[in-house]
């Protein structure tokens, strides 16, 4: 498993159990919706990608993971912001979140120069 793999899969279920405090915790339903959403996808799509059809459809899978990553900083902060998450948890996982955007971003762009060395 790669590092980016089990960063992300860690983060997912660390995503998970925040979901699970949000829900019976806090009582809050819409916006831990939608951080499980896009906090889980990110590691789906990168698992998705280890099996791609092509380097391009790596680096789409990568890219949307990409976007998946930095929508979920967005509901952490707005959680954290709405008081729903404390401090020390929201700057915790938005370190997380943070890691994994420089990761897949090198990802992505280690692939594209690959891709373009090899024509």
């Amino acid at each position: 498993m790669s590092i980016l793999e089990e960063k992300s899969y860690n983060f997912s279920i660390r995503i998970v159990k925040c979901n699970e405090y949000l829900q019976q915790e806090k009582k809050e339903f819409i916006l831990s919706k939608q951080l499980l959403r896009s906090g889980t996808a990110i590691g789906a799509l990168i698992a998705e990608g280890k099996y791609a059809q092509s380097k391009l459809d790596f680096i789409n899978k990568l890219s949307i993971s990409l976007k998946e990553a930095n929508e979920t900083k967005y509901w952490l902060r707005l959680l954290k912001d709405c008081n729903y998450l404390q401090e020390k948890l929201a700057l915790s996982l938005l370190d997380d979140i943070e890691h994994l955007l420089k990761i897949l971003a090198s990802s992505i762009k280690t692939a594209k120069e690959n891709i373009n060395n090899a024509s």
